[in-house]
């Protein structure tokens, strides 16, 4: 596997790729990889020839310095995780390769970007969707592969590169779980072990939601049930609560009839964890 850390070393290991006939995935992470991140690795490579990966903890999408200062940074294990999944290359630049000091172009969805969690995160989905951007002009993908359990962030990429006409195919990925239901993330880590043990409340709701749907019921009905199961635990702080159209995000109202995202996240301590669920009535 290629460890490359300029810009100039993956356009030349791509090219290379190119020239040999392969297509490439992508696979954007920030590090501190776990099971999530290999199977975005897996479904990349079942769609291309040749996986690229990743690791740059992007400053634009941390609200808070401090959260950018803790965020786990594991390159020794990481590297080792990525060629034992086989990836071809590995690009890890310095946060200067990435934003020059005079650099002033943004990229951001105006509306998507600014709903939901992004009321939450102000100016989280600008600092990805500007990465992102970046990354994929960097290495030039034909296709690229995103988990679900940011759901605002999946679609917030999709509108990107239909608005923009980037030729690459996003590819979705279901979200991996710990055994006890937990969504992976790389945030898991800093959890105490009894907010870790706490923080299952999140699928804990969206199982309980998701069955509420199945039997028949309203967006305000649903909400007031999942904001009563959080509440039943007192180390989490609901910060955010979405039921909205799947594919366009669009706030709904009234009976749920039809494929609705349920998005979640919650506070525990100063870690904030977020999960989501897709759900149709039956």
């Amino acid at each position: 596997m290629e460890i490359c850390r300029s810009v100039a070393h993956i356009r030349t290991h791509v090219r290379g790729l190119r020239q040999a006939g392969h297509s490439v995935g992508l696979v954007p992470t920030m590090g501190a990889l776990h099971d999530g991140h290999i199977s975005l690795v897996r479904a990349a490579a079942e769609r291309a020839d040749k996986v690229v990966a990743t690791i740059f903890v992007n400053p634009t999408q941390f609200g808070d310095s401090a959260d950018l200062e803790k965020y786990p940074r594991t390159e020794d294990a990481d590297i080792a995780r990525l060629e034992a999944a086989g990836v071809s290359a590995v690009f890890m630049p310095q946060v200067s390769d990435i934003y020059a000091e005079d650099a002033e172009t943004i990229v951001e969805t105006t509306q998507l970007a600014n709903m939901l969690h992004g009321i939450v995160r102000p100016g989280h989905y600008r600092g990805v969707s500007t990465v992102v951007t970046k990354l994929f002009n960097i290495v030039g993908p034909d296709v690229a592969a995103f988990g679900e359990k940011d759901y605002q962030q999946l679609q917030v990429i999709r509108k990107m590169v239909s608005d923009l006409h980037v030729p690459i195919e996003i590819l979705p990925v279901p979200t991996m779980r710990e055994s006890d239901g937990l969504a992976m993330s790389s945030r898991n880590v800093r959890l105490t072990p009894e907010d870790r043990k706490a923080a299952v409340i999140l699928c804990q709701a969206l199982d309980a939601a998701e069955k509420t749907v199945h039997n028949g019921t309203t967006v305000s009905d649903l909400a007031k049930s999942i904001r009563a199961t959080i509440a039943t635990e007192p180390r989490g702080t609901l910060e955010g609560l979405d039921i909205v159209a799947a594919e366009s995000l669009a706030p709904l109202d009234g009976p749920i009839n039809g494929p609705t995202a349920i998005m979640i996240s919650v506070k525990f301590g100063d870690i904030l964890l977020i999960d989501q669920r897709v759900v149709t009535p039956r």
